[in-house]
C-alpha cells in the first residue's frame, strides 16, 4: 500500500473516532464510545504496526 494512502485512512479512522466519542459523549450513549476506542485503537496499530521485512538477505 503507498504510504499517502496509508495515511490517508489513517486520518479518516482518527477523525471517526474523535467524531464517536464526541456524539458518545454528549448524548451518553456507550456503544458509540466503544466505537471510538476501537477505530483509534485501530489507528495506534496502523501507526505503530508490524514493519515490512524486506526478503532480500545481505550477502558477505
Amino acid at each position: 500500500m503507498k504510504i499517502l494512502h496509508k495515511w490517508i485512512i489513517l486520518a479518516g479512522l482518527l477523525l471517526a473516532a474523535l467524531i464517536s466519542y464526541g456524539y458518545g459523549f454528549s448524548q451518553g450513549i456507550v456503544i458509540f464510545v466503544v466505537l471510538g476506542v476501537a477505530l483509534e485503537l485501530t489507528f495506534w496499530f496502523g501507526v505503530f504496526g508490524k514493519k515490512q521485512q524486506c526478503n532480500e538477505h545481505p550477502r558477505n
